[in-house]
Order: structure tokens, then C-alpha cells, then sequence
């Protein structure tokens, strides 16, 4: 048997975290067992499904590493066939017309309600007779098309997660709705979501189902249809819900629920799926907490994957990020960090700047956690001017501090370009000529190029400035401020 499985996204928002992770768990399954991977767009919510959160979905996926071996699918190109399978129900008495009105079903729930008792459709046009269909017709009713469900049924399966689960007929609510009222002259209307999934995985040869536990209910639902439809049960596999740190459902509050979020945020997308395969799911060796997609699907099994609930660990998520960054050669890193420094406004051309802005980021790079912290590690590198904190100030207004920075100026007139070796050589004489103590020099030299006293290293910083003209009308600053 190849093993299929899917990945199925409703277009109704951005890539939702939860779903990216079930995509991640899925692939890793697929690659594992040298399976197929599928995505399949359940786009028949018309109101609510934008062309753009689809393109959301497909970015965020190809973004996280996670390959396709099939063209996407859409529901909304499939819906005869839904339609075919839901005649198929009606033609097998498996399924009716069901005329109730909202008001009606209100008043059920409202005396289901009063009598403490659970919200349940209790099933009463499924004998219809033909005169009292007609009537309703006459009446102008449209009907939906409900499954019958046996309330004495116990449908059964062995969760590859869970272990065997159990579910009661009578606790799926009632024979359930599978298609919505007609339009005009249609037989019956928009085929509903537990319906077109079953048909869907049919049709796909869908083997494995592998997806979030809060479509357990969903389960014996759409186990009944399989049977009914005349279609192979795949096998189920619930996988544990994302939590916020206090252990309840990651959601809009934590202020982060899609992977664009985290993409902003300045997380590389090798962390995220690298983080998301260890959200619910333990490797052979428990210790290991880096690996590559491809490096986990060859451990990839359903049998380390936890029942409880996967809580979501900031810390943790920064420390695998800061891994990959600092792995990054820097001329691959450079590329993701200049949109960061166009959006804090710093004078970068990404093109003609990229040899100085390489050399930038290996400057930083071993104090990156995110991307987006390069902004902040680099800003006393982008000017030809400075602002003095507090330090910086007390510093520059120290004796001495003005013929140092004269000095240094003087200096630099000899040096066109500036090497490692120049820059010392330069500090070296200053500190012979001003009769003063190296550290003091050198706490001036940062003072009057960055306005602080703390920063990245003094000497590659100065490089950096040189290269770009900013350090001799830093110094020139500096020496005027002293006063």
C-alpha cells in the first residue's frame, strides 16, 4: 500500500499555525513511509474564501520547506461530485429531505434546552410520507438533505495517536446535515463539509488521515459515510493541540496565531518547521532538538507523537532560531536581513551595499536570536552623525579626549582604505604620543564613533565606518562636542 495522506486548508484566513504544524507532522509521515503528499483547498465557503488566503497558504507552505507531490485540489471544482454522492444517499434511503424551519429547529433546542438535555436534531422528517412531503412543498419549504444516523450504532476505531476510541450514535446530534437548501431549480443545495471530505479522501486514495483532535467529533461522522459511500476507512491519527504557555489553545490573544506572524517576527523558516516537528512529537533520541525536515521525516512515527496537549515554548523557539542564524553563512544571511533594515528606515542599497552589508552581518550575527534584531545590533553602524548616551557624553567630556580625537584624525589622512593591522597601528601611536593608558584611547575612540561605550567590536565597527566615510565626521562631531 502507498501511503497517502492530505493536508486540507479552508481559505478563510492566513496559514494558521495549528495547520502549518498538521501540514509539517503530515509531510514528515508521507517522506517517512516514501508516500504522497497531497494539499487540497476546501474552498466551498464562497462567502469567506479569498483568492488570497488561498496564495497565503500555498506561499507559507513552499516557505516552510514543505513540498507537494500533486497539483493542489479545490473543493470548488469538485462539487458534482459531491453532488453525485449525496443522490447516491437519497437513491440508497440512506439519506432525506429534511423540511424544518429555522424557527422550528429553535424551538426544538429551546425545549432541549429547558429539559437540560443536550442540543440534538431528533430526527422527525426522516419517515415522511409522500403527502406530507408534498405538503411542505406546497408550502414553499426547500429542504436540506440529512444522513441517517443510528442512534445504536457504535462506530469504533484504533486512533494511530489515541488508541482505540469509541464513539456513540446517539452522541453525534442526530441524523446530520449534508447538503444546505437549493438555489432555484437545484435538487439540493451546496454539499456540506463532512460530506465532501469523505468523498474527497475516496476519491484520492486517501490511506492515512492525520489531523488536529478537534476533529474527533468529525470522525464517526464521516466513518459512517466511508461505509455508507462504499469507500475504505482510512486510518486516523488526532494530534494534540497547540497551547499558549498557561496550557489553553494558542489563539489571536497570544498575539501570534499564522506563520506570516512569526515570519515578521523575524523567525527563518528552517526553525519554525525544525520547532513545529517537536511540537507533539518526541524524536528517537529525546536530546536532539535540531534537525532539518528531511533529517526528522527518516524518524518520522505516529507512535511518538504525544496525546497531550504540545505547549508552545518561547524560549525555546529563539534558541533553535539563533541556531540556524548563526549557522547561516553570511552571505546568504545578508539577503534576509536587508528588508529589515529598509523597514527601520537605515540608508541601504541592497544591490550596491551588499559586499559592505556581508561583512555587517558577520559582524552581528553571533547576537542575533531573531532577524528582526538586526536593526537594533546595527544601529550605531548606518550615519555619518551620532547621538551620545549618558556614558558616551561623560566620556568625550573627559581631559585628554579632544587631542585624542585630533590625533586620530590626523592619523587617518595616511590610511585611504583602513585594515585591522592600520587600525591598531593607529591606536598604538595615539597612546604613545598622548602619554596615555590604551583603555582609555580605545573607550574614547567607541565613545566618538558610536556615541556609546558598549556595542559590537570597536575595531571591525571602525572598519565598517571607514569603508563608508561616517567615522571621520563622527570623530569630527565628537571633538566639537567636547567642548
Amino acid at each position: 500500500m502507498t501511503v497517502r495522506v492530505r493536508i486540507a486548508p479552508s481559505p478563510t484566513g492566513k496559514l494558521h499555525i495549528g495547520t502549518a504544524r498538521t501540514a509539517v507532522f503530515n509531510w514528515l509521515y508521507a517522506r517517512h513511509q516514501d508516500g504522497t503528499f497531497i494539499i487540497r483547498i476546501e474552498d466551498t465557503d464562497t462567502e469567506r474564501s479569498r483568492d488570497e488566503y488561498t496564495q497565503n497558504i500555498l506561499d507559507g507552505l513552499q516557505w516552510l520547506g514543505l513540498n507537494w507531490d500533486e497539483s493542489p485540489y479545490f473543493q470548488s471544482q469538485r462539487i458534482d461530485l459531491y453532488r453525485q454522492a449525496v443522490q447516491t444517499l437519497l437513491d440508497k434511503g440512506l439519506a432525506y429531505r429534511c423540511y424544518c424551519t429555522s424557527e422550528e429547529l429553535e424551538q426544538m433546542r429551546e425545549a432541549q434546552k429547558a429539559k437540560n438535555q443536550a442540543p440534538r436534531y431528533d430526527n422527525r422528517h426522516r419517515n415522511l410520507t409522500p403527502e406530507q412531503e408534498q405538503e411542505f412543498i406546497n408550502q414553499g419549504r426547500k429542504p436540506v438533505i440529512r444522513f441517517k444516523i443510528d442512534d445504536n450504532c457504535d462506530i469504533v476505531w484504533d486512533d494511530k495517536i489515541r488508541g482505540p476510541l469509541t464513539w456513540k450514535g446517539r452522541d453525534l446530534g442526530g441524523d446530520m446535515v449534508i447538503a444546505r437548501t437549493p438555489q432555484g431549480d437545484e435538487p439540493f443545495g451546496q454539499p456540506l463539509y463532512n460530506l465532501a471530505v469523505v468523498v474527497d479522501d475516496m476519491d484520492m486514495n486517501i490511506t492515512h488521515v492525520i489531523r488536529g483532535e478537534d476533529h474527533i467529533a468529525n470522525t464517526g461522522k464521516q466513518i459512517l459515510l466511508y461505509e455508507a459511500l462504499g469507500g475504505t476507512v482510512p486510518v486516523f491519527a488526532h494530534t494534540p493541540l497547540i497551547l499558549n504557555p498557561e496550557g489553553r489553545k494558542l489563539s489571536k490573544r497570544d498575539n501570534v496565531t499564522s506563520v506570516d506572524d512569526f515570519c515578521n517576527m523575524g523567525f527563518v523558516a528552517e526553525a519554525i518547521a525544525n520547532y513545529m516537528s517537536l511540537l507533539g512529537w518526541t524524536p528517537p533520541d529525546s536530546t536532539q532538538e535540531i534537525f532539518t525536515l528531511q533529517e526528522a521525516a527518516k524518524q518520522f512515527t505516529l507512535d511518538r507523537v504525544n496525546k497531550a496537549g504540545a505547549k508552545f515554548d518561547w524560549d525555546k523557539l529563539d534558541w533553535i532560531n539563533s541556531q540556524y542564524i548563526h549557522n547561516k553563512p553570511p552571505e546568504e544571511l545578508v539577503d534576509q536581513l536587508i528588508p529589515y533594515w529598509k523597514d527601520a528606515g537605515y540608508p541601504v542599497d541592497g544591490e550596491k551595499d551588499r559586499p559592505w552589508l556581508v561583512q555587517v552581518t558577520e559582524l552581528i550575527t553571533p547576537n542575533l536570536t531573531r532577524l528582526a534584531d538586526a536593526p537594533k545590533e546595527t544601529r550605531l553602524l548606518f550615519g555619518d552623525s551620532i547621538t551620545f548616551d549618558e556614558k558616551g557624553q561623560k566620556q568625550i567630556q573627559q581631559e585628554g579626549v579632544a587631542d585624542i580625537y585630533k590625533a586620530i584624525l590626523a592619523a587617518l589622512q595616511d590610511y585611504p582604505d583602513l585594515s585591522l593591522d592600520d587600525a591598531k597601528a593607529i591606536v598604538k601611536q595615539v597612546t604613545k604620543d598622548q602619554g596615555v593608558k590604551k583603555g582609555f584611547v580605545m573607550k574614547s575612540l567607541r565613545a566618538g564613533l558610536t556615541g556609546e561605550l558598549q556595542g559590537p567590536d570597536l575595531m571591525t565597527s571602525w572598519i565598517l565606518l571607514h569603508q563608508r566615510g561616517w567615522d571621520k565626521p563622527r570623530l569630527q562631531q565628537a571633538m566639537e562636542a567636547t567642548g
